[in-house]
């Protein structure tokens, strides 16, 4: 039996954040600020992706740009969409959106009151550009197939008692 690699650096970074973060929302008090780079993130999501699946998702990369915006590489699993909410798919798109695809997604996000809004700029599976109501659709049904079960329809309350979530370019930065 081949041995589980090491732990990346980023990995172990996002874990430490993680720990410190909920010792400090457990009465700590402690306040915890950090930034973290899209590669890092990226490492961390491909981590997280093989040791926890989630449900229909197989893979994510993310893109980090200035001003909340997040460019998302996604390979989704739409049948398992289409079976947890029979017709969420538009009949003309069932075709082409069905099995596992990559689409590409654009999103902006805001954050008031320690919870997260966000609203899909641009969204494609290959050429094709797929509407935003209807990303925002599947996200929320994907979303609320989640352990945490995240209603995305509403204000989602960031984790760790964080009050404040910001990008700048291939940078995201937050604090408690």
């Amino acid at each position: 039996m081949a041995a589980e690699p090491a732990q990346s650096p980023a990995v172990t970074k996002m874990l430490d954040l993680f720990h410190e973060l909920q010792a400090a929302q457990q009465g700590s008090g402690r306040h915890v600020s950090f930034t973290l780079t899209d590669s890092e993130i990226n490492e961390y999501l491909a981590y997280s992706l093989r040791n926890l699946p989630r449900p229909g998702i197989r893979s994510a990369t993310v893109k980090i740009f200035p001003h909340n915006y997040v460019s998302f590489l996604v390979v989704a699993d739409f049948d398992a969409i289409e079976r947890w909410k029979p017709g969420s798919l538009p009949l003309p798109l069932r075709p082409i959106l069905s099995g596992q695809k990559q689409i590409w997604l654009d999103v902006r996000f805001r954050i008031k009151d320690g919870a997260a809004t966000f609203s899909v700029e641009k969204a494609y599976f290959e050429r094709i550009r797929l509407p935003a109501f209807l990303v925002e659709k599947l996200i929320e049904i994907v979303a609320a197939r989640q352990p945490e079960k995240y209603d995305t329809s509403k204000p989602v309350p960031l984790p760790f008692g964080l009050k404040r979530v910001s990008t700048g370019e291939h940078v995201v930065s937050g604090e408690n």
